[in-house]
């Protein structure tokens, strides 16, 4: 036997090595598996538990009573099975079923989040962003940290504001779920006073952060795009490919508000994208803008939505929570009122 040939000891070797990966994969996906039906089971249990304490304890002439005698059934559940089933945990599963009422829809919920993700979701008050929130958590695989994270950066709301301008229309090529407004810039740190420049500069210095308030799915492709159109230079501040939907995103910045100019700059741009850039199995490039401030009449007259374009505000400082809540409604509010306006447009023009 030559020294080059394998010998039967690093054979053994190979072979061991081998084995080791195949079995660690196998003990880690069993693990998991066993991980979310323990989840899962607990969180059944609980609503279980939350649902019978709310029609035998709670409901009816019973609820004038019915939460001292839950104390007293705490404190006995806990000498027998611990802390998690003090009253303070009890009154959390009644709550738990008050959230998420329909035993059948929560239980598919119940083999993706875990218990911990409820107790995100239970201080959501609105049925619609908690519905939001979960199902997100769910398609985007979000971790607890990032639920609370959505959450506190009013998430639900954003999405709901940057879908309001964008009712179905035939052709259309937005998906206005992977868009928000506003976006918070708050992470990039910038002083008064900074350009457009600064702006793009401090996005790229803190391109992990932006992605992540972009959502999942982007992934940066290039800065300062060239395109080159009659022999004259153009650049697009910032390219991003998103995965799920299989296209261009063209992202520009701009200081102040928003001005119609924008959009035409932005169809150049996709159109350019579309003829040079795009890919063979590729869906058509979309655009952003992000400004200081939108304006929303002229975006609505616009209708950029129909040319593959969303315009949204950006802040680079978040004001105070209250402050906060009180501009999204507001903008809601307003969104709403201008679509409404134009469902009974479109209604009476189809009419005619």
């Amino acid at each position: 036997m030559s020294k080059s040939d394998p010998t039967p000891t690093n054979d053994l070797e190979n072979n061991l090595e081998s084995l080791h990966a195949e079995l660690r994969a196998l003990i880690a996906s069993s693990r998991q598996r066993l991980s979310s039906t323990v989840n899962a089971e607990l969180s059944r249990l609980y609503w279980t538990v939350g649902r019978r304490l709310s029609t035998d304890l709670l409901s009816g002439e019973r609820a004038r009573y019915g939460a001292q005698l839950m104390q007293g059934l705490g404190e006995k559940l806990a000498r027998e099975f611990g802390r998690g089933f003090e009253v303070k945990n009890l009154r959390r599963m009644v709550q738990f079923v008050q959230a998420f009422p329909d035993v059948e829809i929560v239980a598919s919920l119940m083999r993706q989040l875990s218990w911990t993700h409820f107790l995100q979701l239970l201080p959501v008050k609105v049925e619609a962003a908690r519905w939001y929130y979960a199902q997100q958590c769910v398609v985007e695989c979000w971790s607890v940290r990032e639920l609370r994270r959505q959450i506190e950066r009013k998430g639900f709301e954003r999405s709901e504001l940057a879908d309001t301008p964008m009712p179905p229309v035939s052709g259309e090529v937005i998906s206005s779920a992977i868009f928000k407004d506003p976006y918070f810039l708050d992470f990039l740190g910038l002083s008064q006073g900074y350009d457009e420049a600064d702006l793009e500069a401090a996005i790229l210095l803190q391109l992990q952060a932006f992605i992540l308030e972009l959502g999942r799915g982007f992934a940066f492709v290039e800065r300062k795009k060239r395109m080159v159109i009659d022999g004259e230079d153009f650049h697009l501040d910032l390219l991003f490919f998103h995965r799920r939907l299989r296209r261009l995103v063209a992202i520009e910045l701009k200081l102040g508000r928003f001005k119609a100019s924008h959009k035409g700059q932005m169809e150049l741009y996709l159109r350019w994208l579309d003829k040079h850039e795009r890919q063979s199995g590729e869906e058509a490039p979309i655009g952003l803008i992000l400004c200081a401030e939108s304006c929303r009449e002229q975006i609505e007259l616009l209708q950029t939505h129909k040319d593959g374009i969303a315009v949204a505000e950006y802040w680079t400082e978040l004001p105070p929570k209250a402050e906060l809540e009180r501009k999204l409604h507001t903008a809601l509010v307003e969104a709403r009122e201008r679509l409404a306006r134009r469902e009974v447009l479109v209604g009476g023009e189809k009419s005619n």
